[in-house]
């Protein structure tokens, strides 16, 4: 499924009544009963609709008339003046007088909130382009003060459709009921914040607009990730699911390396070979068991640029794909062996935590890299990489990813919620899985395992990247149904994977 832009969106709307000649009373008609459908108790119920002055005020108006006709209290607001109104807007609000639905212009007491039971959110939709202030301001804070049931229409007023933002004062809604496709605002924080329940209604837009390749930006929801899932076939061994290389792991930082070669088993990769500091062997040899070790020449500390001859023997004999970084350590010797696989690796490479790190000297070489790269920052990361605060990285990570791997030439993971994932042909998913749970030490190196083992079954880069990420958030959601958020540690995550792909069979 597509996630489109305020402007995308409206470009779709206007091809549908301009070159596909459905009116736009039609389509505010399917908007409002696809509304009126998603409301389970109507009889009896007191229902304040706000409505505002366009479309999607007479997308409010609409509903409110139909929920009368099937029985509900209910009292409409229009809160601007009707010279204000948008030509729609105003032909909603003289059908509804028409069905006898009580109109008042101007703003709702507190008591007349108070007594209702439903607030309908018809103010602004995706339209929103300046902070709400004044009156407005002060009647949407009551209504979250007194926390009613709220159902907002396409997008709750206050929340950027394109960048989650809060504008001034948003409406938190307990359910939005969205049209043809899902904004970037529902999943972008703090907007998603808002949405609440999110459904998505089809009310007659043309496949061919809302599945337009112009359109790059996608949600990787369960049906998508099923699709890109490795078949594994019956007749097959060890070797039909690749051999990946995991070079990590420093004094201190054993963990990171093993818990990268972990995920990648258990993700379903036929061998892993973790290549490691060789005064590190006996802690790494004691806490494997299906893991193989390739002990190289190191430092004190790390791998040192001396294994690099035995690395490029192995990697051209026996590696499908390459992960780089976790707990590998920062120095010379470590930023050497990089270089080398970029110069000289043929195979697929991911790269995380240290390895993003020592990649600050060397864009160069990422960007002229023979092989295909992955990178897997958060946003702390990647803002000292490309020198961009962390703040202004969270307000445009979709736009920043894009860039990022455009500029770089290389597929971007941008950690975070949501993870946004980008290739450098501009083509983006944004994830819908994972919880606050997976926010412990040791989930990035997680990922990289997996994502890595993914490649290794013969998977695309960019598909791997996004099954990679999509599975990482649901074992990290399967984990949380035992553990809960607080308790939840990386380990967690890797005994869930199992269950990650039994649950995208189903």
């Amino acid at each position: 499924m597509k996630v489109v832009t305020a402007k995308e969106m409206a470009e779709i709307d206007s091809l549908t009544i301009e070159k596909y000649g459905i009116p736009s009373l039609v389509l505010m008609e399917r908007a409002a009963l696809s509304v009126v459908n998603c409301i389970d108790e109507i009889n009896d119920q007191t229902i304040l609709v706000l409505a505002g002055p366009g479309n999607n005020g007479g997308d409010g108006i609409a509903v409110g008339r139909m929920l009368k006709n099937k029985g509900a209290n209910v009292i409409v607001f229009q809160l601007f003046p009707e010279d204000k109104l948008s030509s729609d807007c105003k032909a909603q609000l003289q059908i509804a007088k028409n069905f006898g639905v009580p109109v008042k212009f101007g703003f709702p007491s507190i008591e007349e909130i108070n007594n209702a039971q439903i607030i309908i959110d018809g103010i602004f939709g995706t339209g929103l382009k300046k902070p709400i202030e004044g009156k407005l301001a002060e009647l949407i804070k009551n209504l979250n003060l007194y926390r009613k049931n709220t159902i907002a229409i396409d997008m709750p007023s206050g929340i950027s459709s394109d960048t989650g933002e809060v504008l001034g004062v948003a409406i938190r809604a307990h359910l939005t009921v969205t049209f043809g496709l899902p904004k970037r605002g529902h999943f972008l924080f703090p907007g998603r914040e808002y949405v609440g329940r999110l459904i998505i209604e089809d009310i007659g837009f043309p496949r061919e607009l809302i599945e337009s390749d112009k359109l790059r930006i996608g949600l990787l929801d369960k049906k998508l990730a099923k699709s890109f899932v490795p078949p594994r076939p019956l007749y097959s061994h060890k070797g039909t699911y690749g051999h990946v290389l995991v070079i990590a792991g420093s004094s201190g930082k054993t963990g990171a390396a093993l818990m990268c070669a972990k995920s990648v088993l258990r993700t379903g990769a036929g061998l892993v070979t973790l290549a490691i500091p060789a005064a590190l062997k006996v802690v790494f040899q004691s806490n494997v068991l299906e893991e193989m070790i390739l002990s190289l020449p190191c430092n004190t500390q790390t791998l040192s640029s001396k294994a690099i001859e035995e690395l490029e023997r192995f990697i051209n004999e026996r590696a499908d794909v390459v992960a780089f970084g976790p707990g590998v350590g920062i120095n010379e010797d470590t930023e050497e062996i990089l270089k080398f696989l970029l110069k000289k690796c043929a195979c697929p490479i991911v790269i995380d935590a240290d390895g993003i790190t020592l990649l600050k000297n060397n864009l160069e070489l990422l960007k002229s890299s023979k092989a295909s790269t992955i990178i897997t920052p958060h946003p702390g990361e990647l803002g000292r990489l490309i020198n961009m605060p962390i703040g202004d990285i969270e307000r445009k990570r979709i736009e920043i990813a894009i860039s990022v791997a455009n500029s770089l030439n290389t597929i971007v993971v941008l950690k975070g919620v949501p993870t946004v994932i980008s290739s450098p042909e501009g083509h983006t998913l944004i994830n819908s899985t994972g919880n606050p749970g997976m926010a412990s030490g040791g989930s990035g190196d997680v990922l990289t395992g997996m994502i890595a083992s993914l490649i290794g079954q013969g998977m695309a880069p960019f598909e791997a990247a996004c099954l990679g990420v999509y599975l990482h958030g649901l074992s990290g959601d399967i984990a949380s149904y035992s553990k809960g958020f607080h308790g939840m540690i990386a380990r967690d995550i890797i005994e869930s994977i199992p269950a990650a792909f039994i649950e995208l069979s189903k």
